[in-house]
Protein backbone atom coordinates (compact mmCIF):
# COMPACT_ATOMS: atom_id res chain seq x y z
CA UNK A 1 0.00 0.00 0.00
CA UNK A 2 2.69 3.00 -0.90
CA UNK A 3 1.52 6.06 0.69
CA UNK A 4 2.08 8.51 -2.37
CA UNK A 5 0.25 5.93 -4.66
CA UNK A 6 -2.85 8.45 -6.02
CA UNK A 7 -4.44 4.79 -7.10
CA UNK A 8 -5.35 4.37 -3.52
CA UNK A 9 -7.50 7.39 -3.58
CA UNK A 10 -10.95 6.83 -3.23
CA UNK A 11 -10.29 3.09 -2.12
CA UNK A 12 -12.78 2.75 0.69
CA UNK A 13 -16.43 3.83 0.05
CA UNK A 14 -19.11 4.84 2.45
CA UNK A 15 -22.60 6.17 2.47
CA UNK A 16 -25.25 6.88 5.19
CA UNK A 17 -26.76 9.12 7.66
CA UNK A 18 -24.41 12.41 8.51
CA UNK A 19 -25.74 13.56 12.03
CA UNK A 20 -23.83 15.96 14.14
CA UNK A 21 -24.17 14.12 17.57
CA UNK A 22 -25.54 16.27 20.48
CA UNK A 23 -23.92 15.12 23.64
CA UNK A 24 -24.67 15.38 27.28
CA UNK A 25 -24.31 13.32 30.35
CA UNK A 26 -28.12 12.70 32.01
CA UNK A 27 -29.58 11.21 34.64
CA UNK A 28 -31.83 8.53 35.11
CA UNK A 29 -34.79 11.20 35.56
CA UNK A 30 -34.10 12.27 31.59
CA UNK A 31 -33.41 8.82 30.44
CA UNK A 32 -36.92 7.43 32.09
CA UNK A 33 -38.76 11.00 31.01
CA UNK A 34 -38.58 10.15 27.15
CA UNK A 35 -38.79 6.36 27.95
CA UNK A 36 -34.65 5.53 27.22
CA UNK A 37 -32.84 2.58 28.00
CA UNK A 38 -29.46 3.42 28.87
CA UNK A 39 -27.85 1.38 26.41
CA UNK A 40 -29.72 1.55 22.80
CA UNK A 41 -29.99 3.55 19.08
CA UNK A 42 -33.51 3.85 18.15
CA UNK A 43 -35.18 7.10 15.51
CA UNK A 44 -36.81 9.85 17.33
CA UNK A 45 -40.54 10.18 17.57
CA UNK A 46 -42.81 12.37 18.11
CA UNK A 47 -42.36 11.80 21.92
CA UNK A 48 -38.92 12.57 21.51
CA UNK A 49 -39.12 16.08 19.87
CA UNK A 50 -38.88 17.85 22.99
CA UNK A 51 -35.96 15.98 24.37
CA UNK A 52 -33.72 17.67 21.94
CA UNK A 53 -34.34 21.14 23.41
CA UNK A 54 -33.88 19.79 26.94
CA UNK A 55 -30.72 18.24 26.70
CA UNK A 56 -29.33 21.42 24.89
CA UNK A 57 -31.53 23.71 28.05
CA UNK A 58 -30.29 21.30 30.81
CA UNK A 59 -27.79 19.97 30.78
CA UNK A 60 -23.69 20.75 29.24
CA UNK A 61 -23.75 19.70 25.62
CA UNK A 62 -20.64 19.31 22.84
CA UNK A 63 -21.31 18.99 19.34
CA UNK A 64 -19.59 16.38 17.64
CA UNK A 65 -20.12 15.37 14.12
CA UNK A 66 -21.54 11.86 14.06
CA UNK A 67 -23.51 9.42 11.86
CA UNK A 68 -22.47 5.54 12.52
CA UNK A 69 -21.00 5.05 8.64
CA UNK A 70 -19.15 8.72 8.62
CA UNK A 71 -17.43 7.92 11.84
CA UNK A 72 -16.30 4.96 10.51
CA UNK A 73 -14.74 6.31 7.23
CA UNK A 74 -13.30 9.24 9.39
CA UNK A 75 -11.83 6.52 11.53
CA UNK A 76 -10.69 4.29 8.76
CA UNK A 77 -9.20 7.77 7.20
CA UNK A 78 -7.31 8.74 10.30
CA UNK A 79 -5.48 5.18 10.95
CA UNK A 80 -4.39 5.10 7.14
CA UNK A 81 -3.38 9.16 7.61
CA UNK A 82 -1.17 9.06 3.31
CA UNK A 83 -2.71 9.73 1.26
CA UNK A 84 -5.32 11.84 2.23
CA UNK A 85 -8.76 11.05 0.64
CA UNK A 86 -8.64 6.96 0.59
CA UNK A 87 -12.04 7.09 2.29
CA UNK A 88 -15.36 8.39 0.20
CA UNK A 89 -18.16 9.19 1.94
CA UNK A 90 -22.00 9.79 0.41
CA UNK A 91 -24.99 10.90 2.54
CA UNK A 92 -27.67 14.08 2.63
CA UNK A 93 -27.34 17.44 4.80
CA UNK A 94 -29.60 20.39 4.61
CA UNK A 95 -28.08 23.98 3.49
CA UNK A 96 -27.78 25.12 7.10
CA UNK A 97 -25.07 25.72 9.97
CA UNK A 98 -25.41 22.11 11.27
CA UNK A 99 -24.43 20.85 7.08
CA UNK A 100 -21.74 23.24 7.26
CA UNK A 101 -20.03 21.93 10.63
CA UNK A 102 -20.34 18.49 8.75
CA UNK A 103 -18.80 19.51 5.69
CA UNK A 104 -15.62 21.19 7.72
CA UNK A 105 -15.12 18.72 10.17
CA UNK A 106 -14.97 15.87 6.84
CA UNK A 107 -12.44 18.08 5.47
CA UNK A 108 -10.78 18.23 8.29
CA UNK A 109 -10.18 14.51 8.52
CA UNK A 110 -9.57 14.48 4.39
CA UNK A 111 -12.41 12.27 3.63
CA UNK A 112 -13.68 12.78 -0.02
CA UNK A 113 -17.45 13.75 1.32
CA UNK A 114 -19.64 14.05 -1.43
CA UNK A 115 -22.83 15.38 0.47
CA UNK A 116 -26.38 15.57 -1.33
CA UNK A 117 -27.93 18.67 -0.28
CA UNK A 118 -31.00 19.64 0.17
CA UNK A 119 -33.34 22.51 1.51
CA UNK A 120 -36.41 20.88 2.17
CA UNK A 121 -34.82 19.34 5.61
CA UNK A 122 -32.52 20.18 8.20
CA UNK A 123 -29.13 18.56 8.95
CA UNK A 124 -30.03 15.54 11.03
CA UNK A 125 -29.23 15.42 14.57
CA UNK A 126 -28.60 12.47 16.98
CA UNK A 127 -28.95 13.15 21.24
CA UNK A 128 -26.31 11.20 22.53
CA UNK A 129 -27.45 10.73 26.46
CA UNK A 130 -25.09 9.63 28.27
CA UNK A 131 -24.70 7.80 32.19
CA UNK A 132 -22.02 6.43 33.36
CA UNK A 133 -20.74 4.11 30.79
CA UNK A 134 -23.65 3.77 29.09
CA UNK A 135 -24.71 5.85 25.56
CA UNK A 136 -28.55 5.83 24.87
CA UNK A 137 -28.49 7.59 21.33
CA UNK A 138 -31.71 8.99 19.73
CA UNK A 139 -31.60 10.04 15.95
CA UNK A 140 -33.69 12.92 14.43
CA UNK A 141 -32.69 11.70 10.82
CA UNK A 142 -34.18 14.60 8.78
CA UNK A 143 -31.98 15.21 6.04
CA UNK A 144 -30.46 12.29 5.81
CA UNK A 145 -33.38 10.63 5.36
CA UNK A 146 -33.53 12.26 1.95
CA UNK A 147 -31.19 10.69 0.29
CA UNK A 148 -31.97 9.80 -3.13
CA UNK A 149 -30.54 7.10 -5.70
CA UNK A 150 -31.57 8.98 -9.00
CA UNK A 151 -30.66 12.29 -7.50
CA UNK A 152 -27.07 11.34 -6.29
CA UNK A 153 -25.53 8.10 -6.22
CA UNK A 154 -26.54 7.34 -10.24
CA UNK A 155 -25.26 10.33 -10.55
CA UNK A 156 -21.94 10.23 -13.62
CA UNK A 157 -18.90 11.73 -11.59
CA UNK A 158 -20.68 10.04 -7.72
CA UNK A 159 -21.07 6.57 -9.60
CA UNK A 160 -17.68 6.76 -10.82
CA UNK A 161 -16.09 7.27 -7.35
CA UNK A 162 -17.87 4.01 -6.27
CA UNK A 163 -16.16 2.18 -9.33
CA UNK A 164 -12.74 3.59 -8.00
CA UNK A 165 -13.42 2.29 -4.64
CA UNK A 166 -12.15 -1.66 -3.56
CA UNK A 167 -14.13 -1.83 -0.30
CA UNK A 168 -17.75 -0.76 0.52
CA UNK A 169 -18.69 -0.48 4.38
CA UNK A 170 -22.49 0.81 5.19
CA UNK A 171 -24.19 0.32 7.92
CA UNK A 172 -27.48 -1.22 8.74
CA UNK A 173 -28.92 2.13 9.65
CA UNK A 174 -29.26 3.64 6.24
CA UNK A 175 -31.67 0.56 5.46
CA UNK A 176 -34.40 2.57 6.30
CA UNK A 177 -33.02 5.29 4.10
CA UNK A 178 -32.47 3.77 0.69
CA UNK A 179 -32.37 0.11 0.37
CA UNK A 180 -32.12 0.70 -3.38
CA UNK A 181 -28.79 2.62 -3.37
CA UNK A 182 -27.16 -0.21 -0.49
CA UNK A 183 -28.46 -2.88 -3.46
CA UNK A 184 -26.66 -1.30 -6.43
CA UNK A 185 -23.59 -0.52 -4.20
CA UNK A 186 -23.75 -3.95 -2.76
CA UNK A 187 -24.44 -5.90 -6.43
CA UNK A 188 -21.69 -3.85 -7.97
CA UNK A 189 -19.16 -5.35 -5.35
CA UNK A 190 -20.33 -8.41 -5.99
CA UNK A 191 -19.90 -8.53 -10.00
CA UNK A 192 -16.36 -7.17 -9.70
CA UNK A 193 -15.57 -9.45 -6.79
CA UNK A 194 -14.88 -6.62 -4.08
CA UNK A 195 -15.53 -6.71 -0.51
CA UNK A 196 -18.90 -5.39 0.63
CA UNK A 197 -19.40 -4.96 4.30
CA UNK A 198 -22.85 -4.61 6.33
CA UNK A 199 -22.95 -3.34 10.24
CA UNK A 200 -26.40 -5.01 11.83
CA UNK A 201 -26.27 -1.45 13.79
CA UNK A 202 -28.90 -1.81 15.90
CA UNK A 203 -31.89 -3.95 17.55
CA UNK A 204 -34.66 -2.13 15.44
CA UNK A 205 -33.19 -2.70 12.37
CA UNK A 206 -33.07 -6.26 12.55
CA UNK A 207 -36.65 -6.11 14.29
CA UNK A 208 -38.34 -3.92 11.52
CA UNK A 209 -36.13 -3.64 8.20
CA UNK A 210 -35.63 -7.41 8.52
CA UNK A 211 -36.95 -7.31 4.90
CA UNK A 212 -34.19 -5.23 3.32
CA UNK A 213 -31.39 -6.31 5.05
CA UNK A 214 -32.19 -9.98 3.59
CA UNK A 215 -32.59 -8.78 0.15
CA UNK A 216 -28.79 -6.86 0.56
CA UNK A 217 -27.20 -10.13 2.88
CA UNK A 218 -26.42 -12.32 -0.03
CA UNK A 219 -24.17 -9.23 -0.94
CA UNK A 220 -22.62 -9.17 1.90
CA UNK A 221 -19.07 -10.13 2.39
CA UNK A 222 -18.15 -8.90 6.14
CA UNK A 223 -21.08 -8.60 8.78
CA UNK A 224 -20.31 -6.55 11.57
CA UNK A 225 -22.37 -6.33 14.58
CA UNK A 226 -22.45 -5.92 18.20
CA UNK A 227 -23.49 -7.42 21.76
CA UNK A 228 -27.43 -6.13 21.42
CA UNK A 229 -27.97 -8.20 17.83
CA UNK A 230 -30.20 -11.26 18.27
CA UNK A 231 -31.46 -11.29 15.24
CA UNK A 232 -31.28 -14.25 13.09
CA UNK A 233 -32.50 -16.07 16.31
CA UNK A 234 -34.31 -14.88 19.17
CA UNK A 235 -34.47 -17.85 21.11
CA UNK A 236 -30.86 -18.15 21.74
CA UNK A 237 -28.53 -15.98 23.59
CA UNK A 238 -25.87 -17.58 22.59
CA UNK A 239 -23.62 -14.69 19.68
CA UNK A 240 -21.47 -17.47 18.79
CA UNK A 241 -24.69 -19.35 17.80
CA UNK A 242 -26.27 -16.77 15.62
CA UNK A 243 -22.68 -15.74 14.14
CA UNK A 244 -22.51 -18.93 12.86
CA UNK A 245 -26.31 -18.45 11.66
CA UNK A 246 -25.27 -15.55 9.74
CA UNK A 247 -22.19 -17.04 7.99
CA UNK A 248 -24.11 -19.78 7.04
CA UNK A 249 -27.01 -17.47 5.23
CA UNK A 250 -26.62 -17.88 1.40
CA UNK A 251 -24.44 -15.60 -0.76
CA UNK A 252 -23.78 -14.59 -4.55
CA UNK A 253 -20.36 -13.93 -4.83
CA UNK A 254 -19.30 -18.22 -3.65
CA UNK A 255 -15.35 -16.52 -4.45
CA UNK A 256 -15.40 -14.92 -0.86
CA UNK A 257 -16.51 -16.58 2.43
CA UNK A 258 -18.11 -14.45 4.48
CA UNK A 259 -16.75 -13.74 7.48
CA UNK A 260 -19.01 -12.61 10.93
CA UNK A 261 -17.61 -10.23 13.19
CA UNK A 262 -19.35 -9.45 16.54
CA UNK A 263 -18.45 -7.11 19.04
CA UNK A 264 -19.07 -7.49 23.19
CA UNK A 265 -18.15 -4.24 24.65
CA UNK A 266 -15.36 -5.47 27.17
CA UNK A 267 -16.34 -8.97 25.97
CA UNK A 268 -13.84 -10.57 23.21
CA UNK A 269 -14.53 -10.20 19.53
CA UNK A 270 -16.37 -13.04 18.18
CA UNK A 271 -15.35 -13.92 14.54
CA UNK A 272 -16.13 -16.82 12.58
CA UNK A 273 -14.54 -17.74 9.17
CA UNK A 274 -15.16 -20.70 7.84
CA UNK A 275 -16.87 -23.38 9.87
CA UNK A 276 -14.59 -22.12 13.21
CA UNK A 277 -15.31 -19.31 15.63
CA UNK A 278 -12.14 -17.29 16.94
CA UNK A 279 -12.76 -15.17 20.61
CA UNK A 280 -9.80 -11.88 20.04
CA UNK A 281 -9.78 -10.32 23.64
CA UNK A 282 -10.25 -6.60 23.96
CA UNK A 283 -7.55 -4.15 25.17
CA UNK A 284 -7.43 -3.61 28.83
CA UNK A 285 -8.73 -0.21 30.15
CA UNK A 286 -9.58 0.94 33.21
CA UNK A 287 -13.33 1.75 34.05
CA UNK A 288 -11.65 5.08 35.61
CA UNK A 289 -10.41 6.20 32.03
CA UNK A 290 -13.41 5.71 30.01
CA UNK A 291 -15.02 8.96 29.16
CA UNK A 292 -17.87 7.87 26.97
CA UNK A 293 -18.33 4.61 25.24
CA UNK A 294 -20.50 6.57 22.42
CA UNK A 295 -19.04 6.29 18.85
CA UNK A 296 -17.00 2.72 20.17
CA UNK A 297 -18.69 0.40 17.59
CA UNK A 298 -17.89 3.14 14.45
CA UNK A 299 -14.12 2.96 15.78
CA UNK A 300 -13.48 -0.51 15.67
CA UNK A 301 -15.41 -1.05 12.48
CA UNK A 302 -12.94 1.90 10.98
CA UNK A 303 -9.76 0.34 12.60
CA UNK A 304 -10.48 -2.81 11.13
CA UNK A 305 -11.60 -1.51 7.86
CA UNK A 306 -8.00 1.04 7.61
CA UNK A 307 -6.10 -2.26 7.87
CA UNK A 308 -8.15 -4.29 5.01
CA UNK A 309 -8.03 -1.87 2.24
CA UNK A 310 -4.37 -2.47 2.87
CA UNK A 311 -5.07 -6.00 2.24
CA UNK A 312 -3.52 -6.87 5.72
CA UNK A 313 -4.49 -10.09 7.51
CA UNK A 314 -7.87 -10.26 9.58
CA UNK A 315 -6.10 -9.98 12.94
CA UNK A 316 -4.48 -7.54 12.31
CA UNK A 317 -7.52 -5.96 11.00
CA UNK A 318 -8.99 -6.80 14.46
CA UNK A 319 -6.21 -5.77 16.35
CA UNK A 320 -6.78 -2.73 14.65
CA UNK A 321 -10.44 -2.49 15.30
CA UNK A 322 -9.38 -2.77 18.79
CA UNK A 323 -6.81 0.08 19.30
CA UNK A 324 -9.19 2.68 17.51
CA UNK A 325 -11.81 1.45 19.78
CA UNK A 326 -9.66 1.88 22.54
CA UNK A 327 -8.57 5.57 21.63
CA UNK A 328 -12.13 6.36 21.04
CA UNK A 329 -13.70 5.83 24.66
CA UNK A 330 -11.24 8.06 26.69
CA UNK A 331 -12.66 11.13 24.93
CA UNK A 332 -15.99 11.96 24.01
CA UNK A 333 -17.98 11.78 21.26
CA UNK A 334 -16.45 9.94 17.77
CA UNK A 335 -13.32 12.03 17.90
CA UNK A 336 -9.38 11.15 18.14
CA UNK A 337 -5.93 12.57 18.56
CA UNK A 338 -3.80 14.06 15.81
CA UNK A 339 -1.98 10.90 14.64
CA UNK A 340 -3.10 6.90 15.68
CA UNK A 341 0.05 5.12 17.93
CA UNK A 342 -0.84 1.91 16.32
CA UNK A 343 1.83 -0.85 15.15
Amino acid sequence: FPTHDPNNQNALFGMGNPLLDICAVVDKDFLDKYGLKPNDQILAEDKHKELFDELVKKFKVEYHAGGSTQNSIKIAQWMIQEPHKVATFFGCIGTDKFGEILKKKAEEAHVDAHYYEQEEEPTGTCAACITGDNRSLVANLAAANCYKKEKHLDLEGNWALVEKAKIYYIAGFFLTVSPESILKVAKHASEHNKVFALNLSAPFISQFYKKPMMEVMPYVDILFGNETVTLFDPQTEDIEEIAKKAQSLSKENKKRQRIVVFTQGKDGTIVTKGDKAMTFPVLEIDQSEIVDTNGAGDAFVGGFLSQLVQERSLEQCIRAGHYAANVVIRRAGCTFPEKPDFH
